[in-house]
């Protein structure tokens, strides 16, 4: 590591400790010539993501796109930003889990889904109908269906 003040490369560590929630190491170092401080940062390089889109296009993985499908999806619904954000970062962490440097979007959005239906089933029909291209009633309908029979089945009260 090179000092910024005099550029001489002989630097020791004065510190350690966790930064950004864990997500790096923040170093508090000393030059062994000029004796300036100054502080580093180290993280993992995390490999980009890219999105396969229905067209067949791609483009890379976009934490932000997905939160404000999201907030559209729960708007005027009691879901905290917070925990769209939780979302975003679980289904990012599924995805980077795979250990593919692509991933189709329908996958993405079937795992969206997932992790939205507990929260939300307002929100989850919302951005199913965006999702999945509702054309008709018909469609629309089949969606519900198969959420009230989940009900039906798993003993909940209707929430819808």
């Amino acid at each position: 590591m090179k000092c910024p003040y005099c550029d001489y490369s002989g630097t020791k560590v004065l510190d350690s400790r966790a930064a950004n929630e864990n997500k790096s190491i923040r170093r508090r170092r000393e030059c062994e010539k000029c004796l300036k401080r100054f502080t580093t940062f180290e993280m993992v390089e995390e490999t980009p993501l890219i999105v396969i889109k229905k067209d067949g296009s791609r483009e890379e993985f976009n934490r932000e796109k997905m939160l404000r499908g999201l907030i559209r999806a729960c708007e005027k619904r009691p879901v905290s930003v917070e925990r769209l954000e939780m979302i975003v970062s679980e289904v990012e962490k599924q995805i980077r889990t795979t250990a593919h440097a692509e991933v189709d979007s329908r996958d993405i959005g079937e795992i969206v889904m997932s992790e939205l239906y507990p929260v939300d089933e307002v929100a989850y029909i919302r951005f199913a109908s965006v999702y999945r291209q509702f054309k008709d009633i018909d469609m629309f309908m089949k969606e519900l269906t198969g959420l009230l029979s989940k009900h039906q089945s798993s003993g909940e009260t209707n929430k819808l």
